[in-house]
């Protein structure tokens, strides 16, 4: 089905709880700039998407509309909607907390940004804003998050070391871990890998796909090739618009739309 440049695969036959957010009409202004225009998009429930498109077409302005990192700077401006289920709350709402709202759709970044602080207090960071005191609990959580990201047998003898001690790639799967801690329902990737080595990617690569399990995941890249291998879904996107959406194989294998194909094979971006 193809409506306002969007591809909804089988939109009709899912039901909402197959959906973990619903996209309605999303406009996104840097002051009078308008970044995002009018995006319709679905994110399915433990599943991976991936968010492709050439330099400044709006792939991580999309991404950080999900956790309103945009409030931190002034002038920006929503419209439409972000439906986060299975609450069926609008997350951009101004009666909704941001805080709240980058408690439960956490992200990772471009670059490894661990706090200077050990790599045990970098877990328990965002458990601690949240007021959990107790030393067994937050033990737990540290522990849980770590194995969880793939770094617990590497750093369980040395949680008291400094995370910038670790290498580049352990840094980002701690940085997940920390993102991992407070039990997000999504999960959202900045280019996660475009600062790590070969033998680094595939680590995070593999992470992800253990990651859907337990967690929605939005990933922007530029990496069309990490696309076709982590997503179960890919959109495409030009301009600030959503130019088409579909599972990842409609997408690089028969994309509905010339623009797309164009971007997926080289003649275009």
């Amino acid at each position: 089905m193809v409506k306002n440049n969007l591809v909804e695969p089988e939109a009709n036959k899912l039901s909402p709880a197959q959906y973990k957010s619903i996209v309605k009409k999303l406009n996104f202004y840097y002051g009078d700039f308008n970044a995002l225009r009018n995006i319709d998009m679905v994110l399915h429930e433990k599943q991976v998407t991936a968010l492709i498109g050439p330099s400044g077409c709006g792939k991580s302005t999309f991404l950080r509309c999900f956790n309103r990192m945009h409030d931190l700077y002034t002038g920006n401006r929503y419209e439409g909607e972000i439906i986060l289920y299975p609450d069926n709350e609008n997350i951009l709402s101004s009666h909704v907390d941001p805080i709240e709202v980058r408690m439960r759709i956490s992200m990772v970044f471009q670059k490894p940004n661990p706090f200077p602080k050990s790599i045990y207090e970098n877990v328990a960071y965002g458990l601690k804003v949240r007021g959990v005191k107790q030393r067994a609990m937050l033990e737990e959580k540290v522990e849980d998050a770590l194995r969880n990201a793939a770094l617990w047998d590497e750093v369980k003898d040395r949680l008291n070391d400094l995370a910038f001690n670790l290498s580049g790639g352990q840094q980002q799967r701690l940085c997940i871990a920390r993102a991992l801690a407070t039990d997000p329902e999504i999960l959202l990737f900045d280019e996660p890998t475009s600062a790590l080595d070969p033998i680094a990617t595939a680590s995070i690569e593999e992470l992800i796909a253990d990651l859907k399990n337990k967690v929605t995941i939005l990933i922007v890249t530029h990496n069309m090739q990490q696309a076709a291998r982590v997503s179960d879904y890919t959109a495409y996107m030009y301009l600030g618009q959503l130019i088409e959406f579909d599972t990842t194989d409609t997408i690089f294998i028969k994309p509905k739309n010339k623009q797309t194909e164009d971007y997926i094979t080289g003649r275009f971006g």
